[in-house]
C-alpha cells in the first residue's frame, strides 16, 4: 500500500497515477493494492456526491466519502462544493454497475484523509517543515492544505515578521508553500508558522548596502514616518511625506541599516500605484525540521524569537 500523503494536486502528473486510470484492468489492481490515486472531481450532484473523471469510467465517491467529519457534521458540504474542477485523492473501494448499465468505481477520499492523518499528521512534531498548498485565503490567515486535503490556518501574525493588511499581500491560491508545525493535537489539527523560514533580521540586511535604492512596499503610513517592507522580513522607518498609502509600491534610499536596533532607516524616493504578481522570495531555511530560531541579532536590544517544543 503506498503512503503518498501530499496536498492534492501533486499526485495527478505521477505516472503510476495516470496508468491507474488509463485502464479498468489499472484502476482494479489499484483497488486491491489499496493504493492511493487522484483525479479531478467534475460534478457535485444534488445529493452531494462527488463524481470524478477516473480516465477510463467515471467515480463517485458518496457524500459521507467525501471528506472527515461529514458524517459526523463537524465538516461543512461547502468542503464538497468547492472540490469541484479540482484534484480530490481517493482510494477504490469497489465496482458498481449503475442502472445506465455502465461500470463506476465507488470511491473514498475520506478513508485516505484518516489514513494520512494517522500515519502523517499525528508523527509530525514541533518544528518540523512540511509542503502545503494554499487553498483559499482570509482577512485572519492563509488556509493550506497539508496532505490529501487535510486543512491546516497559518494565521496572519505567523505569515512573516513583516506586518500584513491580508494573507493576499504573500500569497495566491493554489501557490505551493513549506510551513512550520508548531503543534499537533489528539485530533490531527495541525498549528502552524512561516515567518521563520524566511530568516532572520541579519539574513535579510545583508541582501542590502547603505546608500543603495531599492525596492519597496509600503504597509503602513504612521505620523512619525512610514514603514516600508524590503523583504517579508524585513522592513524600514522612511521619513514622513505627503500622499503615501499603504500598498503603493515606493523606491527607497537606504541611510543606514542599524543591527544592534534591528532598524532599517529610509528616504521614499518616489511612491506609485502598481500591481505587481505576488512572488514568494526563497526561503533561507531548506532543512526538514527547525528547533530554534531568533530573528534578533546577538546583543540586540529586543528579543524576537520562537521555540519548537
Amino acid at each position: 500500500m503506498n503512503a503518498y500523503f501530499k496536498p492534492e494536486g501533486w499526485l495527478c502528473d505521477n505516472p503510476e497515477n495516470i496508468a491507474a486510470l488509463s485502464s479498468l484492468a489499472g484502476l482494479q489492481e489499484a483497488c486491491a493494492q489499496g493504493r492511493i490515486l487522484e483525479a479531478r472531481a467534475i460534478i457535485c450532484d444534488s445529493a452531494h456526491n462527488l463524481i470524478v473523471d477516473c480516465g477510463c469510467i467515471r467515480g463517485i465517491i458518496p457524500k459521507n466519502e467525501c471528506a472527515i467529519g461529514i458524517e459526523e457534521g463537524t465538516t461543512r458540504e461547502i468542503a464538497i462544493i468547492s472540490r469541484v474542477n479540482k484534484p480530490v485523492c481517493f482510494r477504490v473501494t469497489e465496482f458498481r454497475r449503475g442502472s445506465d448499465n455502465n461500470t463506476y468505481a465507488i470511491l473514498s477520499r475520506r478513508a485516505v484523509q484518516q489514513q494520512c492523518i494517522e500515519t502523517y499528521i499525528n508523527n509530525l512534531a514541533p518544528g518540523d517543515i512540511i509542503d502545503a498548498r494554499v487553498t483559499h485565503l482570509e482577512p485572519f490567515g492563509c488556509f493550506v492544505d497539508v496532505g490529501c486535503g487535510v486543512a491546516s490556518l497559518i494565521p496572519i501574525d505567523a505569515i512573516s515578521v513583516s506586518r500584513i493588511s491580508h494573507p493576499g499581500d504573500r500569497f495566491r491560491t493554489g501557490q505551493d508553500i513549506r510551513a512550520v508545525v508548531k503543534s499537533v493535537d489528539s485530533y490531527g489539527r495541525i498549528s502552524l508558522s512561516h515567518k521563520e523560514l524566511w530568516g532572520t533580521w541579519e539574513e535579510n540586511a545583508a541582501l542590502f548596502h547603505s546608500g543603495e535604492t531599492v525596492a519597496g512596499v509600503v504597509r503602513s503610513v504612521e505620523e512619525y514616518g512610514v514603514f516600508v517592507e524590503l523583504t517579508p522580513n524585513l522592513a524600514g522607518l522612511a521619513e514622513p511625506r505627503e500622499g503615501v498609502r499603504p500598498g503603493q509600491q515606493t523606491s527607497v534610499y537606504i541611510k543606514s541599516l542599524i543591527r544592534d536596533k534591528m532598524k532599517v532607516k529610509l528616504i521614499i524616493v518616489d511612491n506609485f500605484d502598481a500591481q505587481y504578481a505576488v512572488t514568494a522570495p526563497p526561503y533561507f531555511i531548506e532543512d526538514n525540521h527547525i528547533s530554534h530560531w531568533k530573528y534578533s541579532p546577538d546583543g540586540c536590544c529586543k528579543l524576537i524569537e520562537t521555540v519548537f517544543e
